[in-house]
């Protein structure tokens, strides 16, 4: 099963939407810290250009990835809204907004595996 390449490409994303969050969770407990400054992730695009996936052939019928590390993208200041006169430059909105990205992506993620799971046991099952 683990050369099944896109349950491994789920879980990639749903470890770095899992970073993402608590990133954003960061952000919004220090929004009243004085000098702080928001972070975010890279964006997941960019992490997994960094993994260098490989498709391999496994039997001539079939494809699968090798295994690859997966780095999540190192955390990097993010131009706020505003910056308030403390210095400090989260805005609660804009990181409601990015939890709010965050929560669709995870939904989409976990549909999308789900429904490619019920076809993977129709499959097996016949």
């Amino acid at each position: 099963m683990s050369d099944m390449a896109f349950f491994d490409l789920a879980a990639r994303q749903a470890s770095w939407l899992a970073a993402r969050q608590s990133v954003i969770a960061g952000n919004v407990a220090n929004a009243h810290t004085p000098g702080f400054k928001a972070k975010d992730l890279k964006s997941f695009e960019d992490a997994l250009a960094r993994t260098q996936l490989t498709l391999a052939a496994t039997s001539p019928a079939h494809l699968g990835a090798q295994d690859a590390a997966s780095r999540i993208g190192d955390a990097r200041e993010i131009v706020g809204w505003e910056t308030h006169y403390s210095g400090n430059s989260v805005s609660l909105e804009q990181q409601m907004s990015l939890a709010g990205d965050t929560s669709r992506r995870h939904a989409l993620n976990l549909g999308l595996s789900k429904a490619f799971h019920r076809m993977y046991l129709a499959g097996v099952k016949g």
